[in-house]
C-alpha cells in the first residue's frame, strides 16, 4: 500500500482545507486570488481522486499504486502526497472540506435551538456532499464493499462526525440556557445522552444514504433523510421545555416536536375568583410531561 511514512521538514502535509501546509496562499483571504486558489485545490482533488476511482474500477484496488494515479491525473507522485496522505484517502476528497463545515455550523447555530435539531441539520451537510455527485457516489459505494481496507477507512470518517456531534451536544448541556427537559440532567447522564444521540443521528444518515446508493442514487434521498429525523426526535423527546425552540418557531409547553397534536396542553382560564389552570392531555401522556405542562403554564401565569 502506497503511504507517505515520513515527513521532512522541506515536504508539506495537506491541511484541513486541502492545501499545501507551507505554502503561501495566492491571494489575501477572500479574495479573488484566494478563491481562484482555492478552486484550483479542490480541482485537483477532484482531478486526483477521479483517477483513482477509474483506476480502482478498472485494474483493481490493491493493484493501483499511487504513481498510476498520479500519472493518469498527469501529475508527479510528490504532487500526490500533497494533497493526500495514501491512496484510499483519494476515495474521500470532500470529507475534510464537509467537517469543517458542519463545524462552522454548529458554531453558529442559535442558542435556543434544539441541539439535536442543529445536529440534524450539521449531518445533512454530509448527504448534500454524496447527494451533489450521484454517479461517483454510487460507484465509490461499491467500491467500498468489495475492500474491506476502504472500509475501515470509512468507519473512521463516519466517527469524526460522530465525534464533533457528541462534543457539540455535550456543550450544549454545559450552558445556562434553556434546553428541552431530559436533556439537561447536570450529571452522569450527560456523556451518555450526547453519545447515544450523536450516535443515532449518524446512524440514520447511514442508513439513508445506503438505501439510496443501492437504489443507483435514485429519488429524493433528502426527505427520507427528514423523516428518520422525525423518527429520531419522537424517541429521543416527546415535548421541549418552555424557551427551547425548533429552527424557526416557538415550541409551546407539552406541544409534540414533530408538530403533530399536542401530548399535554395548558392555560389559564379567568374565573370568578381568578385564574382557573386548565390541562388538557392525552391518556398516553407521560405523567413528567403532564407535570411539565402544568408547571410552566403557573410559571407563565404568575409572569403575566
Amino acid at each position: 500500500m502506497d503511504r507517505v511514512q515520513s515527513v521532512s521538514p522541506q515536504q508539506s502535509v495537506p491541511a484541513r482545507d486541502g492545501r499545501a501546509s507551507g505554502t503561501a496562499p495566492a491571494g489575501p483571504d477572500g479574495g479573488p486570488g484566494g478563491r481562484r486558489a482555492a478552486a484550483q485545490r479542490q480541482q485537483m482533488r477532484q482531478d486526483l481522486a477521479t483517477a483513482a476511482m477509474e483506476l480502482f474500477a478498472s485494474q483493481g484496488y490493491e493493484e493501483t499504486t499511487v504513481d498510476q494515479i498520479a500519472a493518469a491525473a498527469g501529475v508527479a507522485r510528490r504532487t500526490f502526497f500533497r494533497y493526500f496522505r495514501s491512496k484510499e484517502e483519494a476515495i474521500f476528497p470532500d470529507h475534510d472540506d464537509t467537517l469543517v463545515r458542519v463545524a462552522d455550523l454548529l458554531a453558529s447555530a442559535e442558542p435556543e435551538e434544539h441541539p439535536l435539531d442543529v445536529v440534524c441539520r450539521g449531518i445533512k451537510e454530509v448527504l448534500r456532499m454524496y447527494a451533489s455527485t450521484p454517479g461517483v457516489s454510487v460507484a465509490r459505494y461499491q467500491l467500498i464493499r468489495q475492500v474491506p481496507t476502504l472500509r475501515e477507512r470509512e468507519i473512521a470518517v463516519v466517527a469524526r462526525y460522530e465525534r464533533l456531534f457528541t462534543r457539540y451536544l455535550l456543550g450544549r448541556f454545559d450552558t445556562a440556557g434553556e434546553i428541552p427537559s431530559g436533556w439537561q440532567r447536570a450529571g452522569e447522564d450527560d456523556s451518555m445522552l450526547a453519545e447515544v444521540s450523536a450516535a443515532a443521528v449518524v446512524a440514520a444518515h447511514n442508513h439513508v444514504l445506503r438505501r439510496w446508493l443501492r437504489a443507483g442514487g435514485r429519488g429524493d434521498v433528502e426527505e427520507q433523510l427528514d423523516h428518520s429525523f422525525e423518527v429520531i426526535r419522537r424517541t429521543f423527546w416527546a415535548a421541549s421545555a418552555p424557551g427551547a425552540r425548533r429552527r424557526g418557531a416557538l415550541v409551546a409547553p407539552g406541544a409534540s416536536a414533530t408538530g403533530a397534536e399536542p401530548a399535554t396542553a395548558s392555560g389559564p382560564s379567568a374565573g370568578p375568583g381568578g385564574e382557573v389552570l386548565i390541562t388538557v392531555t392525552r391518556t398516553d401522556a407521560p405523567l413528567e410531561l403532564v407535570v411539565d405542562a402544568v408547571r410552566a403554564a403557573l410559571e407563565g401565569a404568575k409572569q403575566a
